[in-house]
């Protein structure tokens, strides 16, 4: 069986004193006090000065450039970072999706993507996105249901969903919107 990318970046981290003498941790450093800031000059250096192969080179480069290989954002980083700023306002609305949600059944699952949060069963039945500093998307498969009133057409905003929900605060997270969602997180089994 193929390995991921975050397990082979793991196993090269773990081989990386015994092949090239030192720790992630002291390649960083060294590539820090160089001062050079391009992914291609960081490359350069390791593979010119320290005889360090292109992957090694090339993970340590990411790892200085902010690209963390070696321990990717957890979950709750990405949920984080969309309800950050601006944006903080909007994290009761997420909240009261995501309880409900998961409330439906021990089978649904939060899977936190950069932009959105996706929700799964056995596959995908909605997603919650902050779309705006004033907004939530509640994006939803049913498939077959005609869109009416709050229950928009998803139109452009997902071509992963049917239909769209704008909620603007925590109170719009009402017995209707619970009702789609959980009519989705149904549909979805």
């Amino acid at each position: 069986m193929a390995q991921s990318p975050e397990d082979m970046a793991r196993s090269m981290i773990a081989n990386m004193p015994e092949k090239t003498g030192k720790p992630l941790a002291d390649w960083v450093a060294i590539v820090k006090a160089s001062g050079l800031e391009k992914h291609g000059e960081m490359v350069k250096l390791l593979k010119s000065e320290h005889g360090m192969t292109h992957g090694f080179a090339n993970l340590v480069a990411h790892e200085v450039k902010g690209r963390v290989v070696s321990a990717p954002a957890a979950a709750t980083d990405l949920v984080e970072a969309q309800y950050a700023g601006p944006k903080a306002g909007l994290r009761p609305i997420y909240e009261a999706l995501a309880s409900a949600a998961t409330g439906f059944g021990g089978d649904a699952e939060l899977a936190p993507k950069k932009a959105y949060v996706s929700l799964r069963r056995a596959k995908q039945f909605g997603l919650v996105q902050p779309s705006t500093r004033t907004r939530v998307d509640l994006g939803l498969n049913l498939k077959g249901i005609e869109p009416a009133g709050r229950l928009e057409a998803s139109g452009s905003f997902n071509a992963m969903c049917t239909h769209r929900v704008r909620l603007d605060s925590e109170e719009a997270v009402d017995a209707e919107v619970i009702a789609w969602l959980k009519q989705a997180y149904d549909a979805a089994g």
